[in-house]
């Protein structure tokens, strides 16, 4: 199986209180989408993939189109409208796999495997989260949390989505991932969490 993918990087990205739009931030001198687009590139399970982006990020507008990567502008209402907006812009109306611009660990590997395990659980929704105390034991911000299963956790954003039932008002079944791997536990919310992830960069 293989599916689309759409890179989210129109956030305004408030909480790190710099200049450079979130996307943009070097990592080890690689801005942190140029790390999330390699491993999307590299994934044998991804079809090809989108970025998307709002008045927010023109910016990385800019940065993506001369890297000759699709681009979907939204209005930047809100992650979810912005969602529906992209799928409807670019057709998406099977799964879909979604991951922010501010997940530099991410590998394609890593993405193969969720792929594989959203056609394995046979529902129209699979999320990935990670425990909060692991990002909190690491001293990593938890910027979103989400419930599944009576527990709440911090969300990575990696999600599989089917385009065509997220356009509705009706419940979507899900299924979810819970994990510590290293790929979808360093997403970067705030100056502290970049600093981090380069130490743990440095070390692996």
């Amino acid at each position: 199986m293989k599916v689309p993918a759409l890179i989210m990087a129109g956030g305004k990205g408030t909480r790190m209180g710099l200049p450079v739009e979130k996307p943009l931030l070097p990592l080890l001198g690689k801005p942190l989408i140029d790390w999330v687009a390699k491993a999307v590139s590299s994934a044998q399970n991804i079809s090809e993939f989108y970025v998307v982006t709002s008045a927010n990020t023109p910016e990385t507008e800019k940065h993506c189109q001369l890297r000759g990567w699709k681009v979907l502008r939204t209005d930047a209402k809100g992650y979810h409208n912005d969602l529906k907006q992209a799928t409807l812009m670019a057709g998406l109306m099977g799964p879909v796999l979604t991951i922010p611009a501010d997940s530099p660990a991410i590998k394609g590997k890593f993405l193969d495997k969720i792929v594989s395990q959203f056609e394995e659980c046979g529902k129209d929704f699979y999320a990935v989260f990670v425990p909060i105390e692991t990002r909190e034991d690491l001293g990593l911000s938890v910027d979103s949390t989400d419930e599944y299963n009576g527990v709440w956790y911090a969300v990575s954003g990696v999600n599989i989505v089917n385009g065509s039932k997220i356009q509705g008002e009706g419940k979507i079944e899900t299924c979810a991932l819970i994990t510590k791997e290293v790929e979808v536990l360093l997403n970067i919310n705030t100056t502290k969490d970049l600093k981090l992830a380069e130490k743990i960069f440095q070390n692996r």
